[in-house]
Formats: C-alpha cells, structure tokens, sequence
C-alpha cells in the first residue's frame, strides 16, 4: 500500500483504456492542462484569467493530496479533459467528501465518454482517501454536462447555493 501511495504522490500512476488515459498532474504535465483550465475558466465567464496564478494555485495539490488532486485525461498525446477534486467535510452527515470542483472536456471531445471515466474515476479516489461521497454541481444551463451526471446513480439536489465575497 506504501508503494501504491509514492505513486500517487509523485504522480506517476495512470489509469488507461484502448482510446485514452487518465494521469494524476504533476510538474511534469501541469503545463499541459493549463490551457484547458483557461477554456473552462473562459466557458464559465472569468475575467482576468492569469495562467501565472492558475499554476501556481494548481500547483498546490501536486505537493498536498490532502488538499485535493487533479486528473488529465489524454488522447494520441494530446490532454483533452481535466477534473479537480477538493476534499472538505459535510457536518450534516459527519463524514470528509470529495468536491469534484472542475470538469472540463474540449467541446470536440465532448459525449464520448471522457466525463464519465474521469468521474468514475475521481469517485473511487475520493473513497480511496476515506470520502463517503463525491460531489458536485454545475451551471442551470449546462445541459449536456446535465445529461451526464443524471446518467449516473447520482442524486440530484434541490439546495441553492449561495456566495459572499470577502473583502481583500
């Protein structure tokens, strides 16, 4: 199980099928997915995208998986998806659960069947990592990203969710 843990560490452990597969990023590769977090920050409106910040923001969970991990999933040498997870915990149901922050799929790549992998997979690592669940949520307008979660045994919630801004 030690040896299994500096793998994942150090990010050297990928997960493959016949079309593609899954890495953990790490400084090797981050440059890599860069460009794809910046498309998902511009799907989503951003402004100020800074490719400066997002690596070394995205940089921390190379360094601390307790903190989270990122995921690249990659095609003829080409990274086309990415997805974050956080890990926080939910007093409701006293347990640590796995955020699935970002999931982003190139729009040519979309409905074939990345987003699915990539969540599977960030499912069983969250529970490898002692989650109970993996969770998410996404834009009211993302309809294809919709489609997928609803066809997985997932539960839909009702909550809103609100944010507050601090001062800085």
């Amino acid at each position: 199980m030690f040896i299994i843990a500096m793998i994942l560490a150090i990010g050297q452990l990928s997960v493959s099928n016949a079309k593609g597969r899954i890495e953990v990023v790490n400084y090797e590769n981050i440059d890599e997915v860069l460009p794809l977090i910046r498309q998902y920050q511009a799907f989503y409106h951003i402004k100020n995208i800074s490719s400066s910040r997002n690596k070394t923001f995205f940089s921390q969970f190379i360094d601390d998986s307790s903190l989270g991990s990122q995921f690249l999933y990659r095609e003829d040498q080409k990274v086309v998806a990415f997805a974050t997870i956080y890990f926080t915990f939910a007093s409701s149901i006293t347990a640590k659960v796995g955020v699935l922050n970002d999931l982003y799929t190139l729009p040519q790549r979309r409905g074939c069947g990345i987003g699915k992998q990539l969540i599977e997979h960030c499912r069983a690592y969250v529970g490898k990592q002692g989650a109970s669940r993996l969770q998410w949520l996404t834009a009211p307008d993302n309809d294809q990203a919709q489609r997928l979660y609803r066809s997985l045994d997932t539960h839909e919630s009702t909550w809103n969710i609100y944010t507050y801004n601090c001062d800085r």
